[in-house]
């Protein structure tokens, strides 16, 4: 069997990671401003699918304007505005990780043959948004797995893979819905497994192994 055979072959195998979820409303951030710790930065206002078109680690208001309006023209989510907020951002191997906080607004599963619709569950807290970029370039970095799990002291209210999404407002990104008991401090640990695909020379060497980067936010429960 050739070395491309192999590849394709691998590939093949690793045909879960092509679920991609399409945001019905571009994952709303409501239309408050962010909150204190959050850096907003400019975002393309126009952004190609998985290309590499570089893409700013927070969406800018007019984006976040028109996904919430979009939202309530698609019959909305129901659910109480979040603005948006910053959990945590690192850097692996010259991968930049952010994770954010955003308003929770219906999405479509498309499996290849199907659409599922998916709506916000009850007491909804957020969606969890997490973005892999180039930390040089910030070139978005597609074809990864995102694990997501919140701690509470001893208790752990959530622990789920995030979904690999694609978003006319906030470009490709892993993402799911998040339901806390409430405001508070917690922790969040993010495993990041590798990009499955083919690679140019310069990401030959890096993100081989899965890695795990973990950060502390205080949360406050919008009312």
């Amino acid at each position: 069997m050739t070395t491309f055979s192999r590849l394709r072959g691998t590939i093949r195998h690793a045909a879960p990671l092509a679920l991609i979820a399409i945001v019905v409303a571009g994952c709303a951030s409501g239309s408050s401003p962010a909150r204190s710790g959050a850096s907003p930065a400019a975002m393309s206002s126009s952004m190609s699918g998985m290309s590499g078109m570089s893409m700013a680690a927070t969406p800018n208001a007019a984006a976040g304007a028109a996904a919430s309006s979009e939202a309530a023209a698609a019959g909305g989510s129901g659910t109480t505005p979040v603005p948006t907020q910053v959990l945590g951002t690192a850097v692996w191997q010259g991968m930049k990780i952010t994770a954010m906080a955003m308003t929770p607004v219906p999405f479509d599963i498309y499996n290849g043959t199907s659409m599922q619709l998916v709506k916000p569950p009850k007491n909804v807290s957020f969606h969890l948004m997490v973005l892999l970029n180039d930390a040089q370039t910030n070139v978005v970095i597609p074809y990864a797995s995102v694990w997501g799990t919140i701690k509470d002291g001893s208790e752990t209210p959530f622990d789920e893979s995030l979904w690999p999404m694609i978003s006319r407002y906030m470009g490709p990104h892993y993402g799911n819905d998040v339901v806390l008991p409430g405001s508070g401090s917690y922790q969040l640990s993010l495993l990041i497994s590798p990009p499955v695909s083919a690679r140019h020379v310069e990401y030959q060497g890096v993100w081989l192994k899965a890695h795990t980067v973990t950060f502390t936010f205080t949360w406050h429960q919008p009312s």
